[in-house]
């Protein structure tokens, strides 16, 4: 599907049961009143993400067209924000920004703010999140943290912003703060930046439409893979690893289609380590998503479901492909876990 047909589904929020229209009683932060309890028009959806942020002191709005259009009648940006309950950062996020009323009195000040739980709108998420990989090098996650025009073209957006400047990471006060200002200042720069990336985002989704792949992309795709990949530490990561299932079955399947026995061999190394590391909950049961170390020892405490799905898939045919019984017996307990849990 074309991207402009995306944007247009997205625009009509999903039909909800009928139910008695009563006006909400909203209280949001302003720089003058900063005192709560707060509410906003989040305090009664049907998503318990949603209703978690239903008494911060940001004016949020659910996805829909009186939210644009709301921005549009302003003039100012859209803040959209993407998460879902089960996310750590997004908690983190919550606690530290969506609930400080200084920082929620700019948001209402300066942004029509949206949220959005990916698990409620999946298609939303997939279309915004393609413009979050795009606008940071290709990295993602959530929270989205995605910067709109009233058209619901995005031009700013990254993932976590910590309240204040820290690790290397702007602090969310400031890029609020700086984007407001280019906002007014430099408004056209903006618009044409937003109608660029919006044409960049649908070449890429005509690219997805069909058809086949030159001779030889699947060969450099591997190559560079496999170069940027470290035998020191088992994976790709420097500071961190993340188990990186899909760049994974790739190599697999392209090491199993084409005889590439380097790429069997970076598939077969990291295995072993993800298993005898901390990234295995040896103990409860499943991975978890990532190591804060870059040798698979210490692991982040959160076990995300679409890592373990991919990762039995993954053990599973990696104990056919190598004949070792034990990557049969981590997909047998994987399975058990996700079963049980």
């Amino acid at each position: 599907m074309m991207l402009i047909a995306l944007w247009l589904a997205c625009a009509t929020p999903l039909p909800a049961a009928p139910v008695e229209e009563v006006e909400p009683v909203l209280h949001a932060a302003t720089a003058a009143d900063q005192e709560g309890p707060w509410s906003n028009r989040l305090v009664d959806a049907a998503s318990p993400y949603l209703r978690m942020h239903g008494h911060d002191p940001v004016d949020w709005w659910p996805w829909g067209d009186a939210a644009f259009a709301e921005a549009k009648r302003r003039g100012v940006p859209v803040f959209l924000s993407i998460g879902y309950f089960a996310c750590h950062w997004c908690h983190v996020m919550h606690h530290e920004s969506f609930s400080d009323p200084a920082i929620a009195a700019v948001m209402n000040e300066h942004y029509v703010s949206i949220k959005v739980d990916r698990e409620e709108r999946p298609d939303i998420d997939d279309l915004y999140m393609a413009a979050v990989h795009m606008l940071n090098r290709g990295n993602g996650g959530w929270p989205a943290s995605l910067w709109l025009t009233p058209e619901r073209e995005p031009f700013y957006a990254g993932t976590y912003f910590p309240p204040k400047g820290r690790h290397g990471r702007p602090g969310f006060s400031d890029v609020l703060t700086r984007i407001s200002e280019h906002w007014t200042g430099n408004h056209d720069a903006i618009l044409g930046s937003a109608a660029t990336i919006r044409a960049r985002l649908e070449a890429q989704a005509a690219v997805g439409e069909g058809g086949t792949l030159p001779v030889g992309v699947g060969d450099k795709a591997a190559s560079g893979l496999i170069s940027t990949w470290s035998a020191e530490h088992k994976g790709w990561g420097r500071q961190r690893q993340f188990p990186m299932s899909p760049d994974l079955q790739f190599l697999l399947d392209h090491g199993v289609v084409h005889g590439n026995q380097a790429a069997l061999a970076v598939v077969r190394s990291q295995l072993v380590a993800m298993d005898a590391g901390g990234l295995n909950d040896h103990l409860g049961g499943g991975f978890h998503r990532y190591t804060v170390d870059a040798d698979w020892t210490v692991p982040h405490f959160e076990k995300m479901l679409y890592d373990n799905g991919q990762l039995l898939r993954l053990y599973a045919e990696a104990s056919v492909v190598f004949g070792e019984p034990r990557f049969a017996q981590v997909a047998h307990d994987v399975a058990g876990w996700l079963l049980g849990e």
